[in-house]
């Protein structure tokens, strides 16, 4: 079971327990720096607190489920950078990281660190694409940022969530932190289910956001016009692990959905036989895309591979397509693969902590990957622009599965 400490480690890999503290050299912490996103558009973000009043929390009975969001979105001009996670969260998830990376707590400065999200900044003009963003089981809805950002500045509104009680830990408005609390018997269907009824809470929401209203619980300011740019004819979702596989459901049961991608999260997780997840064998008629890690167990994750992937291919009749990174890990899909080699310029980061989670992939040639990949796809089914060959041939440290 995951304790309330988020560690670097992928789900499957053997974690590393903390060894003899390692002298730190310098004296102060290491920054964090993350690429800057490469679209045409400064980013904005701002958070919303949401409390479903009608639905009592699954992890903590007797309690309204609640949830944080940000919404990220193309701004008209820059503004201070929000901080990369807020400041309880990032407080635990450095206790996590301390651990794995075998180094003492503040080592790393994750308190410190910035986004590229500019907070409060004015937004552009125009009706936006929306995407909902689900991160991994355990995982702040900050570890994505980059793709996040790299959206934003492309011209997308992008929504992210936090699974309350389900990461380690969510900060509430006030300074009120909310740490994991699963419960001792197994859970896996329950946090499934959790999750697809936080994203449509999520949607309806944004939905009251786009029709005047402000959902946020403590009615907070919200930037000018936010509402106004969320074209909810059309939206995508995509995740990471569990937020792979809960974009996936939400893309089959709900049809405001119109693409998703699941970034190498099982399919049939929860389920002992995946063709009785309903999302599996239902299939869609509508596109989507799988991108899955390198060699682990019996080879690359893709739908030759996983049975799950393979019922939920035959069962789909719309656009698809599998890509792969060979030399990746799980961790590569999201801001791992760029913070780990960062870190590796100041520190020693533990050669198993790496092979587990970006493996031995190239960063900035994944980077690129995803880049173009993640964009691509919604471009060409949110926006209806042609590819212009992306799917003709692989970009490097990817391979398309036919």
């Amino acid at each position: 079971m995951l304790t309330r400490r988020v560690l670097l480690a992928s789900a499957g890999a053997t974690l590393l327990a903390p060894l003899t503290q390692t002298a730190w050299a310098t004296t102060r912490s290491v920054s964090i720096r993350l690429p800057r996103p490469t679209g045409p558009f400064p980013v904005g973000t701002t958070e919303l607190h949401l409390v479903d009043a009608g639905r009592d929390d699954p992890y903590v009975p007797g309690r309204p489920r609640e949830l944080m969001i940000s919404v990220w979105y193309p701004a008209s001009r820059p503004a201070p950078p929000a901080p990369y996670l807020p400041p309880l969260t990032a407080e635990v998830y450095g206790e996590g990281a301390a651990v794995a990376l075998e180094q003492p707590v503040g080592t790393v400065d994750w308190a410190g660190a910035k986004s590229h999200g500019g907070l409060l900044a004015p937004v552009s003009h125009g009706r936006r694409p929306v995407v909902l963003f689900s991160p991994g089981f355990g995982v702040p809805r900050g570890l994505a940022s980059i793709s996040v950002a790299e959206l934003a500045s492309r011209g997308y509104v992008v929504v992210t969530v936090d699974h309350t009680y389900e990461v380690a830990g969510v900060e509430f408005p006030g300074g009120r932190l909310e740490v994991q609390a699963l419960p001792t018997t197994p859970y896996a269907l329950l946090a499934r289910s959790a999750r697809f009824a936080d994203l449509q809470f999520v949607l309806n929401s944004i939905t009251r956001l786009a029709h005047g209203e402000n959902p946020d619980a403590e009615h907070r300011r919200l930037p000018s016009g936010l509402g106004r740019i969320f074209d909810l004819d059309r939206i995508g979702a995509y995740g990471h692990s569990a937020g792979g596989l809960s974009s996936i459901d939400l893309l089959v049961a709900d049809p405001r959905i119109r693409a998703a991608i699941d970034l190498d999260g099982d399919l049939g997780y929860g389920y002992d036989d995946p063709a009785d997840c309903p999302a599996v064998a239902t299939g869609t008629d509508r596109p989507f895309l799988l991108m899955g890690s390198g060699n682990i167990g019996p080879g690359p994750h893709d739908h030759h591979t996983d049975p799950s992937w393979a019922l939920f291919w035959d069962h789909s009749t719309g656009w698809k397509r599998d890509l792969n990174l060979p030399n990746g890990r799980h961790y590569s899909f999201v801001d791992h693969q760029a913070i780990i080699p960062w870190l590796e310029r100041y520190i020693t980061v533990p050669p198993g902590l790496i092979a587990n989670t970006v493996g031995t992939a190239n960063a900035e040639k994944v980077l690129r990957a995803m880049r173009a990949y993640i964009p691509g796809f919604f471009d060409q089914h949110l926006r209806h622009r042609p590819d212009h060959g992306l799917w003709s041939r692989a970009l490097p440290e990817t391979a398309f599965i036919a």
